[in-house]
């Protein structure tokens, strides 16, 4: 590891319990955070991150959070209803700048968060998560309102799958890490690049290109690496997360989605076949499934006509 990041570990990394919240909030004075939960089809758990964050980050005692925005991407399933009955504001995917055409992808709800959100700080909370705990969200808010050197926070946490501890992550250990450890070594020293979870001042947010699927995190990550430097990003450990895992081919298309977007960013080139091939077990053996992988980006919201009318406004 670079001493680099050595150095950046001992000062950029962080324990929840190092920021109480009293501190966060006397810190807050007129900063306006903002939480955005992307959500497709999860009505078994949005309904319970929604209450908890409303319930002890949005009352009176504690105004840590502003604004708590369910972006709803094109549920089949109750998950609209359920985050707006628990307290949520929900705004529908395809009516945030209907003048460009959705595309599916986690990041192209993310992007488009910013349109609809108007906090200073943006925090971005996966809606799949169980036994959800307010410190996801105090954890990474905190050192952005305590220390105006910090831009963009992410957060670490221990992943279990199913019942065996630290076996999560199985597109971070065997795609991101190695990727970053060979190509940006400066992020080495981030424990989940991958996580869902991760809040940044808007001011950032709004300069950065967003890629519209899976290789979202890699590339805001590896872009306020390049916009703002390694002393302006942190991680804060927030415990332990628990969410539903994608099977072996979805996490196949998630890795060759991350893949891409690194290559783009190391050669800004061209990019010769983005499709990926898999193999099911089928009536007759063995058939082939392929899959486009992501390669639509959008530009910095900054660039956005809609965005910088509403900002002179």
């Amino acid at each position: 590891m670079l001493e680099e990041v050595e150095r950046w570990l001992d000062r950029r990394s962080w324990s929840v319990a190092d920021r109480p919240l009293e501190r966060i909030l006397a810190a807050k004075r007129n900063t306006k955070v903002s939480v955005v939960l992307p959500a497709l089809n999860e009505e078994a758990t949005v309904g319970d991150i929604v209450a908890v964050i409303r319930r002890e980050l949005m009352s009176g005692a504690v105004p840590l959070v502003d604004e708590l925005v369910v972006i709803d991407s094109g549920s089949t399933d109750r998950t609209a209803e359920v985050a707006a009955a628990a307290g949520a504001r929900v705004v529908a995917r395809d009516a945030i700048l209907p003048r460009i055409p959705a595309v599916p992808g986690k990041g192209e709800v993310l992007w488009r968060s910013l349109m609809v959100t108007t906090g200073d700080i943006v925090c971005f909370v996966d809606a799949d998560l169980r036994e959800f705990s307010a410190d996801f969200v105090s954890g990474i808010v905190g050192p952005l309102l305590t220390d105006p050197d910090v831009d963009f926070v992410k957060a670490m946490y221990d992943r279990p799958f199913g019942d065996t501890p630290g076996q999560g992550g199985r597109v971070t250990e065997l795609v991101a890490r190695p990727l970053l450890n060979l190509h940006w070594p400066q992020l080495a020293g981030f424990v989940q690049p991958l996580g869902g979870e991760y809040a940044a001042r808007r001011s950032l947010l709004e300069r950065l290109p967003f890629p519209v699927g899976y290789g979202v995190e890699l590339g805001l990550l590896v872009d306020a690496l390049h916009t703002v430097g390694l002393d302006a990003l942190a991680q804060v450990d927030v415990g332990v997360r628990k969410h539903r895992h994608q099977d072996g081919l979805a996490l196949g298309r998630m890795a060759a989605a991350i893949y891409r977007t690194a290559q783009l960013r190391l050669s800004r080139g061209h990019l010769v076949r983005p499709r990926l091939t898999q193999f099911e077990r089928g009536e007759k053996g063995f058939e082939p499934r392929t899959y486009a992988v992501d390669t639509e980006e959008r530009p910095p919201m900054a660039e956005i006509v809609e965005y910088a009318r509403r900002r002179v406004a």
